[in-house]
């Protein structure tokens, strides 16, 4: 037998304004794409930003159906907004925030699997990791590099994927 371990790294600040400039900025876009959220069965909404290499900023939000599961979260949204019209602008970050109408949020909400894989794909995509940042209304922000960070035993096929 042999046995293994995975670890993680992440740093955690204390609110917004412990960031620098532009990833405080791309988190109050995050907090924007809140507004676009079409969450009226679970109330709660997410909203997701990112910093494309050029500073075009593209927003995702999550958009409920009452078909569940015919909805789709913030993340992958804006992820697949990026694949079908800049894939050639590499992201650079993501932020993404959440708000409940029937609890406060306090603390990060993480991606969901789904929404881990396709940032995975993104990062081959691209060749180039993605800082994630996730964020409270009121309180700590985590900065994760990469989905290793985030999602270790990730779904890749190298020989699915070659065309």
């Amino acid at each position: 037998m042999i046995s293994h371990e995975i670890k993680i790294a992440f740093d955690e600040y204390e609110s917004l304004a412990d960031l620098d400039k532009a990833d405080r900025l791309l988190c109050l876009e995050a907090q924007k794409a809140l507004k676009n959220s079409h969450s009226p069965y679970s109330k709660f909404r997410v909203g997701a930003a990112l910093r494309l290499q050029s500073g075009k900023i593209l927003h995702g939000s999550n958009q409920e159906n009452v078909a569940y599961p015919s909805g789709l979260c913030a993340e992958r949204v804006a992820l697949f907004n990026w694949g079908a019209n800049h894939p050639d602008d590499p992201i650079e970050a993501m932020a993404v925030t959440a708000h409940s109408d029937e609890f406060p949020i306090v603390k990060p909400i993480t991606s969901c699997g789904s929404c881990l894989q396709v940032l995975a794909e993104c990062e081959k995509k691209q060749n180039q990791s993605i800082k994630i940042i996730l964020h409270a209304e009121d309180g700590p922000v985590w900065i994760i590099k990469g989905i290793e960070n985030q999602l270790p035993f990730l779904f890749f096929e190298e020989r699915i994927a070659t065309p």
